[in-house]
């Protein structure tokens, strides 16, 4: 069993950076792809960006290639999501979660995924 809670989210204005975080309680967290989605007001879940448990793979959706970074810290049981240059499409709830397996391609649906946090609202004003 995994709880993910993350934390960091806020109001920002265009152009600015910002970093969501999601710490995990898991005994094997290192057995575990690390996920971030985002949900807006009217739309489905959508995959932003993954890593695999090492840490030395990441994946992102096209809509945030070149301006999010994922990434972990597996001693800290802590995945992090930089991002920069946002705009307010990116504007969401921002989830994170966590699934066992492994690789299955360059983008997942949250059916894909087994644990989810309850979320860290990100609002970028223009």
């Amino acid at each position: 069993q995994v709880q993910l809670a993350e934390s960091g989210g806020g109001l920002v204005q265009a152009g600015d950076s910002l970093r969501v975080s999601c710490e995990a309680s898991a005994r094997y967290f290192t057995a575990y792809r690390m996920g971030w989605f985002r949900q807006s007001p009217g739309k489905g879940r959508e995959f932003v960006a993954e890593i695999s448990q090492s840490g030395e793979n990441q994946y992102y959706a096209d809509a945030v290639k070149g301006r999010f970074i994922i990434s972990r810290v597996n001693d800290k049981n802590t995945v992090f999501l930089e991002m920069n240059r946002l705009n307010p499409e990116d504007t969401a709830v921002y989830y994170c979660a966590a699934r066992l397996g492994g690789y299955k391609g360059d983008t997942y649906s949250q059916n894909d995924y087994e644990y989810w946090g309850h979320g860290t609202q990100v609002t970028v004003s223009s």
